[in-house]
């Protein structure tokens, strides 16, 4: 059985800054990925009205992130 935890990040007023870098859209067209300048990747889902919210916000790279590729199963 998979048990899911999702990570939460917490920060004072102001989100981190997030200067895109690139950028990909998922198969099912409900998911954008976002690679930052700082480092980070963010996921924001895509409604189908075209609404996008922010999902989550991954910590860990030490450089920009330039490029993001889909990984197979």
């Amino acid at each position: 059985m998979r048990t899911w935890v999702p990570a939460v990040a917490v920060w004072g007023r102001t989100a981190p800054s997030h200067s895109i870098t690139a950028i990909m859209v998922t198969d099912d067209q409900h998911t954008i990925v976002t690679g930052s300048q700082e480092g980070q990747i963010c996921l924001w889902d895509l409604s189908s009205d075209l609404k996008i919210s922010s999902k989550e916000i991954l910590f860990g790279h030490t450089a920009s992130v330039t490029c993001l590729a889909k990984a197979r199963e």
